[in-house]
């Protein structure tokens, strides 16, 4: 099935939905989860709009809450409020399950004061018991864009499984003061800044990464996401790009956004590049990946194409001639995995390449050893389509012909990890939609089959 690349709400971005261009795959099944939201720039609004496009889809409500405060008007971005004061308080509530519930402690003044832990703990059993999601806001940020947490903060629960820490991007630029950044003495610290000085995205990065900072509280074994919202313009959607590959240092994913417009831009995440070089070229008459073209062997250029476009982690997956394939590659910074296996056919690399990636991989692009003619331009492209949309499969077509190599989301990994014999991730894509991107360049279409085939390499 041929899809285009279709934009995605905040729960698709954060991967708590399927992606809108999905087929037939297998359903998800409804698991409930906890989400704790941190930082400044957005939260509560990114708390609301989460809890609307989980409720009606994958699961009848939601939960929401603070362990600090929101303010007073800020309840009305639910169905319900309850004012939590004892645990008999919520036997109304679970009799009546639907949409989303704001549940707080009562009001102070103009906020609505946060529950304490004992109390956020009988929401996640709830939660657990009627397999919901329990949505936490998790600390303050007196709606500015930018914040440093106080020691007190942020309040994050143990059970977290995600955590999203928001920044917004309109700080940026602007100076550092009490009217851009919350708690601007702890911001400057950290941020190496002077206050009153102009806030600069290496600053706002500091910030992010330092412990004492966007890392600070988050429960070990959490998923880590970076929200960079209040991306209005191009400039700050480039700028948001361009902060995305520093965090994923930390993080395992970065999201650029403009959730007041309930756009999302961009999903930014680890995609590996996985050479499939084990194969022992039968027909060819001699090991292919071995074959030089341009003064370098063919993996070699396959490997130096993945590297240079940015693929993390690059593996090159060996099996005939092992040990002269790695040697071709051993100065590179790739992983190389031997597959015993690999006279079985090329469902046996897939899997051990597969195998070898570290659990934060978003997505894999598989390179052949007999395409040493790929340009990283294309890899790069194609790395790009995934952020915008996250496609399950996105593949480069040239000429109405699919050519390769092609990218898989790590949606489509456990059913690449099915595949067993001489077949490739071709065998999945009844499963799952594939998107296309055009490409222009006709020698993607030649693989090297023949001796008259490398006659034909650019």
């Amino acid at each position: 099935m041929c899809a285009i690349i279709t934009p995605m709400n905040l729960a698709q971005a954060l991967r708590l939905l399927p992606p809108p261009s999905l087929a037939s795959a297998p359903a998800r099944e409804r698991r409930p989860f906890t989400l704790a939201l941190t930082g400044a720039g957005g939260k509560t609004t990114a708390l609301f709009q989460l809890a609307r496009q989980l409720t009606g889809s994958l699961f009848p409500a939601a939960l929401a809450t603070t362990t600090t405060h929101l303010g007073a008007w800020q309840a009305a971005g639910a169905d319900r409020h309850l004012i939590l004061e004892s645990r008999a308080d919520l036997a109304a509530l679970e009799d009546d399950l639907s949409g989303v519930t704001l549940v707080s402690g009562p009001p102070a003044d103009d906020r609505l004061t946060g529950l304490a832990p004992d109390q956020v703990l009988w929401l996640h059993e709830i939660c657990q018991r009627r397999a919901l999601p329990l949505l936490v806001e998790a600390d303050g940020a007196r709606q500015r864009p930018l914040k440093a947490p106080a020691a007190h903060e942020p309040v994050v629960p143990d059970f977290a499984e995600v955590v999203v820490v928001v920044a917004g991007l309109s700080g940026l630029g602007r100076p550092l003061t009490d009217e851009t950044v919350h708690r601007p003495a702890l911001f400057a610290r950290l941020s190496h800044l002077q206050q009153s000085e102009a806030i600069t995205a290496e600053a706002a990065l500091r910030v992010l990464i330092h412990p004492e900072g966007g890392l600070k509280g988050l429960p070990a074994g959490a998923r880590r996401i970076v929200l960079l919202n209040q991306a209005e313009s191009p400039a700050l959607q480039s700028v948001g790009g361009q902060m995305a590959a520093a965090l994923l240092t930390d993080y395992q994913a970065v999201i650029v956004a403009a959730l007041q417009n309930e756009q999302v831009f961009s999903v930014h995440e680890k995609v590996a590049g996985i050479l499939l070089a084990a194969g022992g070229s039968q027909r060819f008459g001699q090991t292919k990946q071995l074959l030089v073209w341009r003064g370098k062997p063919f993996v070699r250029h396959a490997a130096e194409a993945a590297i240079s476009a940015g693929l993390e982690p690059v593996v090159v997956v060996s099996g005939a001639e092992a040990e002269r394939v790695e040697a071709a590659v051993q100065d590179l910074p790739v992983r190389t995995v031997r597959n015993a296996e690999w006279s079985s056919g090329q469902s046996s690399s897939l899997r051990a390449g597969l195998a070898s990636l570290p659990p934060e991989t978003g997505a894999a692009i598989f390179l052949l050893a007999d395409q040493p003619q790929v340009p990283p331009t294309l890899l790069r492209a194609l790395v790009e389509g995934h952020r915008r949309g996250l496609p399950p499969i996105l593949a480069p077509q040239v000429r109405g012909q699919r050519a390769s190599p092609v990218l898989f989301d790590r949606l489509t990994f456990p059913a690449l990890l099915d595949l067993r014999g001489d077949v490739g991730g071709r065998a999945i894509f009844a499963q799952f939609s594939v998107a296309y991107l055009p490409w222009h360049d006709e020698s993607l279409l030649v693989d090297v089959d023949s001796p008259a085939d490398l006659n034909r390499l650019p």
